[in-house]
C-alpha cells in the first residue's frame, strides 16, 4: 500500500514538472452604463468586480431590490463604496435600470 501511494505521488509530481503556463485573454469591457448623473458613482464601484451586463441585464426591479443589491455588494463582497455616496448610487440604478417609482 506504501508503495502504491510513493507511486501515485512521483507520477503525480513528474505531471506537475511537465505542466507548463496558461495564458487565458479575456476579451475587452464592450458595455457601458447609461450616461446619467452617477454613471461615475457605477463605473468606479461596480466595474471593479463585474460588467455592465451584471446591471444591465437584470429585469427592472424597484428602489429596495437596488438598496438591498448595493448594501449586500458592500457589506458581504467589500465593494468600497462610501457610506455618504451609497443614495446616490441607489438613485442612478433605480432611475436607469429600475422601475418607476409610483
Amino acid at each position: 500500500m506504501k508503495s502504491a501511494r510513493l507511486f501515485l505521488f512521483a507520477l503525480a509530481a513528474s505531471h506537475l514538472a511537465q505542466a507548463s503556463e496558461v495564458t487565458l485573454t479575456l476579451p475587452p469591457e464592450s458595455g457601458v452604463y447609461k450616461a446619467a448623473p452617477g454613471v461615475e458613482l457605477a463605473a468606479a464601484n461596480c466595474l471593479m468586480c463585474h460588467s455592465t451586463e451584471y446591471v444591465s441585464s437584470q429585469p427592472p426591479m424597484p428602489r429596495k431590490f437596488w438598496e438591498a443589491s448595493v448594501k449586500k455588494m458592500k457589506d458581504k463582497f467589500g465593494a468600497p463604496t462610501p457610506d455618504a455616496q451609497m443614495a446616490a448610487l441607489i438613485d442612478y440604478l433605480t432611475t436607469n435600470y429600475g422601475v418607476p417609482e409610483k
